[in-house]
């Protein structure tokens, strides 16, 4: 297909979202679930605008999932405010560890007895369908930096850490699939691919992200620009150069930049005179009050608020917004390229393997995990469910398919993500509003009785 095509087709589906967001937010289901259909519609299966084979197109598709994924985990990076040693982060530690390995092993033991596939292939695709997306689980997410509620903080955290550490274990499936698991594999693996690219990755980030925001906020202070610098010149500079940093050290990139954003924001809390207010909801309402150019907004009316403090909310706010509107463009594009190849990798096989894996697999492996009062019940069961499935996994697939899978593993692995991923998007586009919108007048009504 050519490029002309390509661009109209892409034109057609963000204006028609666009054109019906004001109907589309009103009903449980999300953009994703739209864009999904969307593409099917546009797809050889429905009017045959648009033609993709993966097995052509699989280098560049996984580069355009891993820019989509670097974006959304920055932001959610960014909207993290808490002290690292806070107890809500015991909630994403638990969701990135023990749940998501038990998810893997679920899946993995579900895939062997079920359908015959060899372990090392059934470790392989548990690892690339095991971590919670975070694209396209943004709804479940907290809303902005002080959105401090257990179920929203939990997955925010959990779909910034597993990206990462669920890499090591798509890296195992390979070498157990490409039969090269001896006993000096498997000790290479645990000590470059676990002990040292996760905590890395993570170290690198963090002090490139926090040490970057010290330097950015005293300089804009010193020069008083800081109506006037491009943020987002600043967010993709962070974004590359977080992760080139951390995989030229044999760190995992996707840690690397999730850390960055938590370091900036940091950067962000340690310039506060009041650490428990976010620097960018000081300087909102002084932006959106006045209908001139932000630098003549702000002229006069932050005297009462320290030039760190204006310096750093302008630059988490435009990075916020620059960065979330990369996020969702890349949504778009991915999730409709997803239905237009849906059909023809589309696996029946897929029907079992999701359900057992979003309503017994992710769930029991919550609820066994011993929360204490960090969550309620409500929490843990909602928890359970949310764990959405999407652009990271097809990144995974397809760093998969580029490094080596054998022919016939390759196919049952495609169709098989392909397929979990679509199902993810429909029943958790579906049921997220509503059961959204349930927790939300529990939360309420809890609050009332205390």
């Amino acid at each position: 297909m050519s490029f002309i095509v390509w661009m109209a087709v892409l034109g057609a589906v963000l204006l028609v979202l666009a054109l019906t967001s004001s109907y589309l937010r009103w009903m449980p289901v999300t953009t994703s679930a739209v864009c999904l259909v969307l593409g099917v519609a546009i797809g050889p299966a429905g009017l045959g605008l648009l033609q993709l084979d993966l097995k052509h197109a699989a280098p560049w598709m996984e580069h355009l999932s891993e820019v989509a994924v670097l974006f959304s985990l920055f932001v959610c990076g960014l909207k993290l405010r808490l002290p690292l040693g806070h107890k809500l982060w015991r909630v994403a530690y638990g969701l990135a560890g023990p749940v998501m390995l038990l998810s893997i092993i679920g899946v993995a033991l579900v895939l062997h007895y079920l359908i015959q596939m060899s372990w090392g292939a059934s470790l392989l695709i548990g690892a690339v369908l095991a971590p919670t997306d975070p694209v396209l689980a943004s709804m479940v997410q907290v809303n902005n930096a002080q959105d401090y509620d257990p179920v929203r903080f939990g997955l925010s955290g959990e779909a910034g850490l597993n990206d990462g550490v669920a890499f090591a274990f798509v890296i195992l499936g390979l070498v157990l699939v490409k039969a090269d698991g001896g006993n000096g594999a498997l000790s290479d693996w645990l000590w470059r691919d676990v002990l040292w690219a996760v905590p890395a990755g993570l170290l690198i980030g963090y002090w490139m992200g926090r040490g970057l925001g010290r330097i950015t906020l005293l300089l804009r202070t010193r020069h008083d620009d800081s109506t006037v610098s491009p943020n987002d010149y600043l967010t993709l500079a962070l974004i590359a150069l977080a992760y080139v940093a951390a995989e030229s050290l044999h760190g995992y990139g996707f840690l690397s930049v999730f850390a960055a954003g938590l370091g900036l924001r940091q950067a962000e809390v340690n310039s506060a005179a009041d650490p428990q207010v976010p620097a960018e909801h000081l300087v909102q309402p002084l932006l959106g009050h006045q209908d001139v150019e932000p630098h003549k907004a702000l002229h006069g009316d932050t005297e009462r608020l320290e030039g760190t403090q204006v310096a750093a909310g302008i630059m988490m706010g435009d990075m916020l917004a620059f960065g979330g509107l990369v996020e969702r463009a890349m949504e778009v594009f991915m999730v409709t390229l997803l239905g237009v190849v849906l059909i023809a990798h589309w696996d029946w096989r897929a029907l079992p393997i999701g359900a057992g894996l979003f309503v017994l697999i992710r769930p029991l492996s919550v609820l066994l995990i011993p929360w204490g009062s960090l969550l309620s019940g409500r929490q843990r069961w909602l928890i359970g469910w949310f764990g959405i499935r999407g652009i990271g996994s097809l990144y995974y697939l397809f760093y998969a398919l580029n490094h080596g899978v054998p022919p016939v593993t390759a196919a049952l692995c495609t169709d098989l993500t392909l397929s979990i991923v679509a199902l993810s998007i429909l029943l958790h586009g579906l049921s997220t509003q509503p059961l959204l919108a349930g927790y939300e007048r529990y939360k309420k009504a809890a609050s009332r009785q205390m």
